[in-house]
């Protein structure tokens, strides 16, 4: 039985002319995904799901600070306590925010109980919160 071809085909070229032409991986750029480079197509599998190549970004040449807020002192200040970093007076309490890892003490939440905190910075609404409420800052010098 004779197979019917379109005339296109019947040459045996597929439109390349002589068939040496278009004979190996060459004329794609190499086999499977050789050659893409960082084209359109091309892109890098990672685990949160498909980002293309290349640099995102950027980096901050600032030095990370880690910041506590009123609140979680406020919450946490008895397991400070157990953990020695905080201590218990007659007055009220004493927290040292550079013995718990802390950088700096944020204004958000509020301090309900009598605490001196200890800390090298503290921000502005932090300030605030603590003079209105009976509770003292001392700043301590940076390292």
């Amino acid at each position: 039985m004779v197979k019917r071809r379109k005339s296109k085909n019947r040459s045996g070229s597929h439109g390349y002319g002589s068939s040496k032409k278009n004979r190996g991986a060459g004329n794609r750029g190499g086999r499977g995904n050789a050659g893409s480079g960082k084209k359109a197509q091309s892109k890098n599998m990672r685990k949160d799901g498909v980002n293309k190549l290349g640099e995102e970004g950027f980096n901050s040449r600032k030095d990370p600070q880690t910041g506590i807020n009123l609140r979680d002192i406020d919450e946490k200040l008895d397991s400070f306590v157990a953990e020695g970093v905080a201590e218990e007076t007659e007055d009220g309490y004493v927290f040292h925010a550079d013995k718990a890892g802390f950088d700096k003490v944020l204004g958000s939440g509020r301090i309900t109980r009598s605490v001196e905190i200890r800390a090298e910075k503290f921000s502005s609404s932090a300030e605030n919160k603590i003079e209105e409420s009976d509770a003292e800052m001392v700043v301590l010098e940076e390292k």
